[in-house]
């Protein structure tokens, strides 16, 4: 394996990616460990020089998740000195046999701009990419020990999260495009780490306006059925 030459892309810019996906019961998300280190980080990558930062994660998303209609945002841009450490990224190298200059632009220090991804947990088969051995989902509270800032990245992305649940409909790629209410009160449980009332919940998000009622689930007696509701897009909400 060869190193990518430098002039490929652009110095000192990195990008990472926390990608959240619910698996029904729990919030993971998406880690991966570097081939033959025992060491694990977030997924990420850098930016081609004539290419768009935004599609450049978006690349590195797809490359990895096999997925395209992805929600994604930017929420801040890790740029301390204490994370350049070039002696892991040359160990990093080696353990793919990769030998590289002192001055190599790859064991330059690096700003990364993080992004939070919410993808179908249920229709992603996780890829590898060059340098890695897995990728695999990890629950929040039981997430391996990470490089570099990346446990930080992470926080700030789940506070991110957390504060933009009433703001965006940051459900709609965690769940399917039908589901029910107690589907979705999973997510918001899962997401801020706290049991909620249902009743209370449910009130919340019927006066929302942001809810459109479809058909019935029918699992077995009609009246037990629940009502099944989808995200009104932009254009259909109320008020």
């Amino acid at each position: 394996m060869q190193a990518p030459p430098p002039d490929d892309y652009l110095p000192h810019l990195a990008y990472d990616s926390v990608v959240f996906g619910f698996s029904g019961e729990q919030l993971k998300i998406l880690i991966m460990e570097y081939h033959q280190t025992k060491w694990f980080a977030l997924p990420g990558g850098f930016v081609g020089r004539d290419e768009n930062l935004n599609d450049a994660v978006r690349r590195g998303l797809s490359e990895r998740t096999g997925l395209d209609d992805v929600y994604l945002e930017q929420f801040y841009t890790f740029g301390d000195a204490d994370r350049f450490r070039p002696a892991v990224m040359d160990a990093i190298l080696k353990a793919n046999d990769l030998v590289v200059p002192p001055d190599h632009w790859l064991l330059d220090r690096f700003i990364s701009v993080a992004y939070y991804a919410l993808i179908d947990y249920n229709t992603v088969v996780p890829r590898p990419d060059a340098l890695s051995d897995s990728i695999n989902w990890y629950a929040l509270d039981e997430l391996p020990p990470l490089l570099f800032d990346h446990e930080k990245i992470v926080r700030r992305a789940l506070q991110t999260l957390r504060e933009n649940l009433g703001k965006k409909l940051v459900g709609m790629n965690l769940l399917p495009p039908l589901f029910t209410m107690k589907e979705l009160q999973r997510v918001y449980e899962a997401i801020l780490g706290e049991k909620l009332s249902r009743s209370s919940f449910q009130r919340k998000m019927l006066a929302s306006g942001l809810l459109e009622r479809r058909e019935k689930r029918l699992l077995g007696g009609a009246h037990k059925a629940p009502y099944q509701y989808r995200f009104r897009r932009e254009s259909e909400e109320i008020g």
